[in-house]
């Protein structure tokens, strides 16, 4: 089984109140807005990563080539939001004989038929994240995401790189986020 999985829109609105990421930096004025904002999204990319979610709605098209025979899919980025329908095709063919259960580890279930196929292509694609608001983001993952730029704005002169990796603070949030994967 080999997987890929692309972000087709990744968002470019900053994922975290520019403001309040500047007073966690204790940053006056606006003359270095532009780092941080591209500190911040550099952050969000971090996290996002690390943790195996998308912060902000984006779209999520994964493709599976050979899946092992099963009778559930587990979508490898979340959360995804209630009433969301992923767009499920296989083997080139549309297919709607699943059930989508939604959350922070999103799962597909297929009937019986579908399970019972020997597939050799799955492409799904479907609407990731939080919600398409910085307010729809937990406050935890916002806090991590601040964190993880204080981290890159220290580290803007040389460091080692034992010094400039993760924040211990992101990965301890993020980690609370990351699913099982198998």
């Amino acid at each position: 089984m080999k997987m890929f999985v692309d972000r087709l829109s990744l968002p470019t609105e900053l994922p975290v109140d520019l403001t309040a990421v500047k007073q966690h930096l204790r940053v006056d004025g606006s003359d270095q807005d532009q780092a941080i904002t591209t500190m911040a999204h550099t952050a969000a990319l971090d996290v996002m990563g690390f943790a195996g979610i998308a912060l902000l709605t984006q779209t999520i098209r994964v493709v599976v080539l050979d899946p092992s025979p099963a009778s559930y899919f587990v979508l490898p980025i979340g959360p995804v939001l209630d009433g969301e329908v992923p767009t499920v095709a296989v083997d080139g063919s549309p297919v709607t004989r699943f059930t989508l259960l939604p959350g922070h580890i999103p799962t597909i279930i297929w009937d019986d038929d579908v399970a019972a196929d020997r597939l050799t292509r799955l492409e799904i694609t479907y609407q990731a994240g939080f919600g398409s608001s910085p307010s729809d983001i937990p406050h935890d993952l916002a806090q991590a995401i601040m964190d993880q730029t204080a981290l890159h704005y220290d580290g803007r002169s040389p460091m080692s790189q034992r010094e400039l990796t993760m924040s211990p603070h992101m990965t301890r949030v993020a980690a609370r986020y990351r699913g099982l994967r198998l």
